[in-house]
């Protein structure tokens, strides 16, 4: 498997202040990858830095197996689009000219818009102005131009921040289409329920460093304590484990015909994350 981005012993300072230090880990062609983490922790700082906005104190950082600064020319830009905080658009503009401008940089045909619009749920309004637009409309349109290009490398920074739940569905179905499609996604959210949806992989970063790293079952499996809830006939819920020294309490009350229903105690990634760090995703 190519790899996309690989960091190594990442660290960044401002003003003496630690906001990333020693981070590294590697992410392969194909792979939806979720940085988490509570905000402060320095999820937007690493993307500043894979992005070339801003510079690394320390360590190194590659895309597609050159410098992360190589990134800045034209014909390397072509290759990954961006989310971030930071929309740039001209408001006078309606949303269609924003992206008709956008396409015309890629030298994209029209269709392209049409295409990155309708990705967003956005056709429709095509023709509202910048400055008409609510918070969420705003992030649908910065994505949709994040997208159009059909990028090979796509960087997230809280996507779905400010949308609402059929919009965020909306979304969440076309990114799994790009990703089917062979885009590489870095996303960085503090949304658990998110990074269970989309992603193969996460990274939990808290103050600055990584604590743990793995696909959402593996991490599930060796932070769960592999126990199961049983709720009876009679309202009472036991918790068991689920191996063979309750077996035969479980076949029992199944034989009896008292379980009503059975479920696991698979703890969430929001769990997982307390149970590392001891702090709440907030």
């Amino acid at each position: 498997m190519e790899t996309v981005i690989d960091v190594q012993h990442l660290k960044k300072t401002f003003n003496k202040e630690v906001a990333l230090q020693d981070v590294s880990f590697s992410i392969q062609k194909g792979e939806i990858f979720g940085f988490l983490g509570p905000s402060g922790s320095g999820k937007t700082t690493t993307i500043k830095i894979l992005t070339a906005q801003t510079e690394s104190s320390a360590g190194n950082v590659f895309l597609f197996g050159r410098p992360a600064n190589a990134m800045k020319q034209s014909h390397n830009r072509k290759r990954f689009g961006i989310l971030t905080d930071n929309s740039g658009l001209y408001t006078r503009l309606s949303i269609e000219e924003n992206l008709l401008l956008y396409s015309n940089l890629y030298q994209l045909p029209r269709s392209a818009v049409k295409e990155a619009l309708d990705f967003v749920n956005l056709y429709s309004e095509r023709k509202k102005k910048i400055s008409q637009l609510s918070k969420g409309m705003i992030q649908r349109v910065t994505l949709a131009r994040a997208i159009m290009h059909k990028p090979e490398l796509l960087f997230l920074d809280e996507p779905t921040s400010a949308l609402d739940p059929v919009n965020t569905q909306h979304i969440y179905n076309g990114l799994r289409k790009l990703n089917a499609m062979g885009t590489t996604i870095f996303l960085t959210t503090h949304d658990m329920g998110e990074a269970e949806i989309l992603c193969d992989r996460v990274a939990f970063l808290h103050q600055g460093k990584i604590r743990a790293i793995g696909s959402p079952k593996q991490l599930k499996k060796e932070f769960g304590d592999d126990s199961i809830t049983v709720e009876l006939q009679n309202g009472e819920c036991t918790t068991i484990q689920n191996g063979a020294q309750d077996a035969q309490k479980l076949y029992s009350w199944m034989k009896s015909e008292e379980v009503v229903r059975i479920y696991t105690n698979e703890p969430t990634l929001g769990d997982i994350f307390m149970q590392i760090t001891g702090s709440d995703l907030v």
